[in-house]
């Protein structure tokens, strides 16, 4: 059985937080974060990152119940954990689901949904900007956006126009340069990032970032000038 998560057992992450803060000194806000449940729970059933995730469903449609409970304990685990961040001065949280975009839409909403949309209730109360995060996930946004969040993140896989006609106004938008692109001249680099601009417009609540974590051996002079770039385009 999975054992309650004592905060005291996390305190080195709140210590860095704080140690964040104050190095940061208000510059740029500091996001916390966490993993989703159904990411949290792939690794936990397939022992490291999977393709298919084939012991992960099968347990899922296997047994229900226990997968039920054990999405809920996770769920109730990572509202404190992203509670206690704020409390030590994360000013926004994500919730990440890298591996949500394996599931069908009807998977999601029945194994899935129920336990995300405790989370974020559950985060209401810390009044912080939330952002809920999962790549792969064309064909799950709406759902995504009924569990909760104040930002839905998106990836590279759908048009950044496409994802806010879907999702509406009444939320914010993030997202969505693929991470190789980083990898690419910056002449390359310019072009992509101008492409997302021009797709969010001018309308408020968007949020420009990679689709994804960045990559190990990323160039830190390319995400510096994208960085740049994003500055200097946005403020015309």
């Amino acid at each position: 059985a999975l054992k309650p998560v004592q905060p005291d057992a996390l305190r080195f992450v709140y210590d860095a937080i704080r140690l964040a803060q104050k190095a940061l000194s208000g510059r740029v806000p500091l996001i916390g974060f966490a993993g989703a449940p159904f990411t949290l729970a792939s690794y936990l059933i397939e022992g490291g990152s999977s393709r298919n995730f084939i012991e992960t469903k099968r347990f899922m449609y296997h047994a229900p119940d226990a997968w039920h409970r054990l999405m809920d304990k996770l769920a109730r685990v990572i509202v404190g954990y992203l509670k206690a961040q704020v409390e030590a001065g994360a000013q926004a949280v994500q919730l990440f689901d890298s591996w949500v975009g394996a599931l069908s839409p009807d998977d999601y909403l029945e194994y899935v949904q129920p336990h995300v949309k405790v989370i974020f209730d559950g985060l209401k109360t810390t009044k912080v900007p939330c952002i809920h995060f999962g790549t792969g996930t064309s064909t799950l946004l709406e759902l995504m956006k009924q569990a909760g969040g104040s930002v839905i993140g998106v990836d590279w896989r759908i048009r950044l126009d496409e994802a806010r006609r879907r999702l509406g106004d009444d939320v914010a938008i993030q997202g969505n340069l693929d991470p190789v692109v980083l990898f690419a001249p910056l002449h390359e680099i310019e072009r992509r990032v101008e492409a997302i601009l021009r797709q969010a417009g001018d309308r408020p609540g968007f949020i420009f970032n990679l689709g994804h974590g960045i990559l190990p051996g990323t160039p830190i002079e390319n995400v510096q000038a994208t960085i740049d770039l994003v500055h200097k385009l946005s403020s015309r």
